[in-house]
């Protein structure tokens, strides 16, 4: 299993959104890196689900449920989404903020490339931040 990190825009997609829907495709994303990383991820992958923008914070967990697959919504073609279900909510939210303050998460794409919207995060990362959370990894 592999560990990863969504962005939202809480005015496009919200946790609120995602608690009450469950499953959503994650789709939109038009960024290379990011594309590449959604292509990588297997189902039953974990992503931390990250409100960007003013609040700039992790509220939860999600579940990848469905692999790559084409984007409806790219009239070019060269884009896809996953689809992703509802796990669980973090205690307490983290915030970048407060990931910034642990030296052992400075390796994160999120805090050395702030703009990525879909990212890798390492076990020990993933564990840290779940503890941060209240939650066991």
């Amino acid at each position: 299993m592999a560990y990863w990190l969504i962005k939202t825009e809480p005015s496009t997609w919200s946790w609120h959104d995602q608690k009450t829907k469950k499953m959503t495709h994650w789709d939109g994303v038009r960024n290379y890196q990011a594309s590449n990383n959604m292509k990588s991820m297997k189902v039953g992958d974990l992503c931390f689900f990250y409100h960007s923008v003013t609040e700039r914070r992790i509220l939860g967990i999600v579940r990848v449920t469905r692999e790559y697959y084409p984007d409806p919504t790219d009239e070019t073609g060269r884009f896809g989404m996953v689809d992703v279900s509802y796990v669980e909510d973090l205690l307490v939210p983290v915030s970048l903020d407060q990931i910034k303050l642990v030296p052992e998460l400075q390796n994160l794409a999120l805090v050395r490339q702030s703009r990525l919207s879909v990212m890798p995060v390492d076990e020990p990362s993933w564990k840290l931040i779940c503890q941060m959370g209240g939650k066991r990894a």
